[in-house]
């Protein structure tokens, strides 16, 4: 039993087709919205309530600083704070740099 060259050409596998475009387009269509759901959304989100947290700021209050200073609020400015960090120490800040604000009584605690 042998086989010719026919035969084998024959059996051999069609080639396969180009993909079609709207598949190619789906995926990506889906891609994006899996990033933007588990990216970019949860981002604008801390964006958001970090600009809330900045524009919430009064005198008096005591923050953290993204450095890990604590301090009390003694100006507030537009763009920045002065913040008291101990006996007569005045530090200027932006705004953007406050990491959360604490409750009061918080300092004299630690």
């Amino acid at each position: 039993m042998s086989l010719d060259l026919s035969q084998v050409i024959m059996a051999a596998p069609a080639p396969a087709g180009e993909p079609n475009p709207i598949v190619t387009l789906l995926m990506f269509g889906g891609l994006f919205i899996f990033m933007y759901f588990l990216i970019i959304r949860p981002q604008r989100k801390r964006q958001k309530e970090h600009q809330e947290l900045t524009k919430s700021l009064s005198k008096g209050d005591e923050v953290v600083m993204n450095s890990g200073m604590l301090g009390k609020i003694s100006k507030l400015d537009d763009d920045y704070l002065v913040l008291v960090a101990g006996n007569n120490v005045e530090l200027k800040f932006q705004r953007a740099a406050v990491h959360a604000v604490l409750p009061k009584g918080t300092i004299k605690e630690i």
